[in-house]
């Protein structure tokens, strides 16, 4: 069965999005099989890999409509897009039983396709990300190394404890991503110890260089490894699938590992 990954921070222009999308195609260079879902009304996810309008988006199949339909976007990664009619799912699906289980119900019917099943949340703490955690496995805090990135992460745990509490179980915080950051920054040095001292070893090893190719490649519609393989963002978020993989390998809760891509 795939694992499935929630990225998540309610605080906007942390690099959630480009995390997601940048772990999933990693993954993908990886040899795995991977599905990326824009959960984000935004659609900031869907626009940033160029993906074109689709009859069916997550809009259609939260709302009961349809059922998943991935869009390959290149070998060994697909997405379910998004799009801006997604922002009025919370209130719609207010009165639906079992509201909170949605997206894990629609997940079923295809994460044993997939190695890995990642989730770009919305910069929110509502419907749509409590559907994320609840059909996750894992979650994933991408966290800007500047001090108001430090605030609100009391409440990111609460909401997380809360989940694995009353929805979902099995639920972990898998790590804490730390973007933007420049070495030669004291304030970005500091940063990091403060957010190792509240996450400990969940904080990853490897940190996501303040990169302008990572900022470029969207306008491109592309990831980072289609549009500059060379570049520090792609060793980067190489250097984290690494270590995503490295850690759910030697987990005590290890459970099954992802198979190796299909074709």
């Amino acid at each position: 069965m795939g694992k499935v990954f929630s990225l998540l921070n309610h605080k906007g222009g942390v690099g959630k999005t480009t995390s997601a999308i940048n772990i999933a195609a990693g993954m993908a260079q990886l040899s795995k099989k991977v599905l990326l879902i824009d959960l984000d009304p935004q659609a900031s996810l869907t626009i940033s890999l160029g993906v074109p309008r689709q009859a069916v988006t997550i809009y259609e199949a939260m709302r009961g409509e349809a059922e998943l339909v991935p869009f390959r976007a290149q070998e060994g990664l697909y997405i379910i897009t998004s799009r801006l009619e997604l922002s009025g799912a919370e209130s719609e699906l207010l009165n639906e039983a079992g509201r909170e289980y949605i997206l894990t119900e629609l997940l079923e019917t295809v994460r044993d396709d997939y190695d890995f099943v990642i989730i770009d949340c919305p910069p929110s703490l509502g419907l749509l990300t409590l559907n994320a955690l609840t059909a996750s496995d894992f979650v994933y805090i991408p966290m800007q190394t500047e001090f108001l990135a430090l605030q609100g992460l009391a409440k990111i745990k609460q909401v997380i404890d809360k989940v694995r509490f009353r929805l979902n179980k099995q639920l972990e915080i898998g790590g804490v991503i730390a973007t933007m950051y420049d070495s030669r920054k004291i304030l970005n040095r500091d940063i990091v110890d403060m957010i190792k001292k509240y996450f400990g070893d969940k904080v990853f090893q490897t940190m996501i260089r303040d990169n302008v190719a990572l900022a470029e490649a969207p306008s491109q519609r592309q990831d980072i490894f289609s549009y500059n393989a060379g570049s520090p963002g792609a060793e980067d978020y190489l250097n984290l699938c690494r270590e995503i993989l490295d850690r759910l390998e030697n987990s005590p809760v290890k459970t099954e590992m992802p198979r190796q891509q299909r074709v």
